[in-house]
């Protein structure tokens, strides 16, 4: 069978991808060993949780990439809002030096980058030859 770029729903079809990329608080490079193996799974598990297909993830010693498809229903910021909350308050129980090397897991602040099959230009070009049919 193979995997259609589309996703539908019954009012909706649908291909919406956000690069994400975030960082541990003073970009403290923490994010290796078991607690990289520990997020790896925690990310997984939070993203079919919420509704979000994970297509790839990177876990670097002091950051997170993660490239992830999900319907229109969701905000990219209700999206990394679930994966950073989840993760931290796991993690940091699970692993206390966390607690005691920074304040909080991660910073505030987060990458995000919309991901689709067909580019800006293709897409304006489109609509404006809209016009002309």
């Amino acid at each position: 069978m193979s995997e259609s770029r589309w996703t539908t729903s019954n009012k909706a079809v649908f291909n919406i991808g956000y690069h994400l990329i975030w960082c541990p608080k003073y970009r403290r490079k923490v994010l290796t060993g078991a607690v990289e193996t520990e997020l790896r799974r925690l990310l997984t598990e939070k993203a079919q949780g919420i509704g979000v297909t994970l297509v790839s993830l990177e876990v670097m010693p002091d950051h997170v990439h993660l490239f992830v498809k999900a319907p229109p229903t969701l905000a990219p910021h209700f999206i990394v809002q679930q994966l950073k909350g989840a993760t931290s308050r796991h993690l940091r129980q699970i692993f206390p030096q966390l607690r005691s090397r920074i304040p909080t897991l991660w910073t505030r602040s987060y990458y995000c980058e919309s991901v689709g099959h067909i580019s800006e230009t293709t897409v304006r070009q489109y609509i404006e030859d809209q016009k002309n049919q």
